[in-house]
């Protein structure tokens, strides 16, 4: 009787290891077929019945069956969207675990220096779940842009230089809103006001920042720079800006501008149409704003860069003295032989 007890605890055991052994193998055993890292995303939206469609059409699972059942098992009833990358011998636990952790987490997302809006977006690209692609689109919807009271001329206005901590799966009209969002923050009721006073809208006054930055980037002028601008602008002179020109001909490489360049037909030539340009020439810094909203009061009128090639300028009043000033600088770009 002993012996048949003996043998049935055995037997049991066998079963029970045989049992724990199998539940072991389809929690932690390999259960994809995937021979390398492979690229697997979850869009929005998508139900449970949509993730394992998708898992078999991309050939990723071995057994269906299992993974169904480790979902079960682990309640995992809801996919987090992400772009997953799925390695070989990933178990099913280890794949509901990934699936159900998601992607969502902070991304430190910089930008300074740029001129164009097609820089910032090349700057998202694979940053994001979002593909460029679809925010370039987003971007360049002109009905989209008319709801925020924006052009794709005023567009590179509501990007404001600066670190950013934005979470990874968001949207690409997420990634528009945080961003516009944060310029309605730099815009504070001080900021408007002194917009006002100078009587400029804050997306005149990202135009002008970026005439001033393309102009010089040095602190101790930017301030100068926004004076001189305004001065022109209130008198209604034009501003006669050589960088709005290199936008309209499309080349920032250009060390000089010619007659000839003055001539192209574009409302960024600042030399044929009076006041500002339809939007900003480049991204312009934060601190470049506020030079413009705390410009320098003085009666300057002209500029011309020094004839040393310092990177600063000779300021006046008198076209006479600017005339001076332009000469010497010509003949030092001569001496160079700086012809373009």
């Amino acid at each position: 009787m002993k012996k048949k007890i003996l043998i049935v605890l055995l037997c049991l055991a066998c079963i029970g290891a045989a049992t724990i052994g199998g539940m072991a193998y389809i929690l932690f055993g390999n259960n994809t077929q995937v021979q390398e890292n492979t690229r697997f995303v979850v869009p929005q939206n998508t139900s449970m019945e949509q993730l394992k469609t998708q898992l078999c059409e991309q050939q990723i699972l071995r057994n269906e069956k299992t993974f169904q059942w480790v979902c079960q098992m682990m309640r995992f009833k809801t996919p987090r969207t992400g772009k997953y990358t799925i390695e070989p011998g990933t178990s099913n636990i280890q794949l509901v675990r990934q699936l159900r952790r998601g992607q969502h987490f902070p991304v430190d997302f910089t930008f300074n220096n740029l001129r164009t809006v097609d820089q910032l977006v090349q700057k998202t690209d694979g940053k994001f779940f979002f593909e460029k692609e679809e925010l370039d689109s987003l971007l360049k919807d002109t009905t989209f842009l008319h709801q925020h009271g924006l052009t794709t001329a005023t567009l590179p206005s509501i990007f404001i230089p600066n670190s950013y901590q934005i979470y990874y799966d968001i949207t690409a009209k997420d990634f528009f809103d945080k961003m516009y969002g944060e310029y309605q923050k730099f815009w504070t009721d001080s900021r408007k006001q002194l917009a006002d006073s100078i009587g400029l809208t804050p997306a005149e006054v990202s135009t002008l920042a970026s005439i001033v930055e393309e102009e010089n980037r040095k602190p101790a002028e930017k301030s100068i720079i926004a004076g001189l601008y305004i001065n022109r602008l209130h008198k209604g002179m034009l501003l006669q800006s050589d960088p709005t020109v290199k936008f309209a001909l499309g080349d920032f490489t250009r060390q000089r501008i010619l007659n000839a360049d003055l001539q192209v037909d574009s409302p960024y030539n600042t030399y044929k149409y009076r006041g500002l340009p339809p939007g900003p020439i480049r991204i312009p810094e934060a601190s470049t704003l506020d030079s413009v909203l705390h410009y320098r009061h003085h009666d300057y009128l002209y500029m011309c860069a020094k004839e040393d090639f310092s990177g600063y300028h000779n300021f006046t009043s008198s076209s006479a003295v600017h005339a001076q000033n332009a000469a010497r600088y010509r003949t030092a770009l001569n001496k160079r032989n700086i012809k373009h």
